[in-house]
């Protein structure tokens, strides 16, 4: 079996999002870029961008991991809850 990329492998998983409500949310005016740079390169899905010195995020594809929360709740990361019952990751391979 071949040895497959990170991206082969999250192309694997099956997302179920609830478009009208995010399980996470941020906070857009927070400023300390240092923060947000955490985050930002802490996120193994690469959701969360900086970009003109304005924090973005998608949780369309988020991995539950819980990371950006344990760096970032209550600074860029507003609140963080698991996903309701039938919506987020489902990891296939593992």
């Amino acid at each position: 079996m071949a040895k497959m990329s990170i991206d082969d492998k999250l192309g694997l998983d099956l997302f179920y999002t609830d478009e009208q409500n995010p399980h996470i949310t941020i906070n857009e005016d927070y400023d300390n870029a240092e923060e947000i740079h955490k985050v930002v390169l802490a996120c193994p899905a690469g959701l969360y961008h900086f970009d003109d010195g304005k924090l973005s995020f998608s949780h369309e594809g988020c991995l539950e991991c819980g990371t950006c929360r344990v760096l970032s709740i209550n600074k860029a990361v507003k609140s963080w809850d698991h996903p309701p019952g039938g919506a987020g990751v489902m990891y296939r391979q593992g």
